[in-house]
């Protein structure tokens, strides 16, 4: 239901100079519907989740494997010459 909402003299999304009697921003489509709220016409249709997860803090970042990976490698070189060391005495 549209509110009666004066339009600014500047687009409070855009900035852009709004003509007077304006139903909407003719630059961005800000419009007397959303009450010239910035918010409501940025954020209008992007499906962004509820601001409860925003404060919630990201899972720490995971380790490469890269490090896992070069322990191997050293383990089997390192065996290999054990090996090596034993058999050819």
């Amino acid at each position: 239901m549209p509110r009666d909402v004066p339009p600014p003299e500047s687009c409070p999304v855009c900035g852009e100079p709004v003509p007077r009697g304006a139903k909407a921003c003719p630059h961005c489509g800000a419009d007397e519907r959303t009450g010239w709220d910035a918010d409501s016409v940025l954020y209008d249709g992007l499906d962004l989740p509820d601001e409860a997860f925003a404060d919630e803090e990201p899972p720490p970042p995971r380790r490469p494997a890269s490090g896992r990976i070069l322990w191997i490698v050293v383990a089997v070189v390192l065996l290999a010459f054990l090996v090596r060391a034993l058999i050819f005495r």
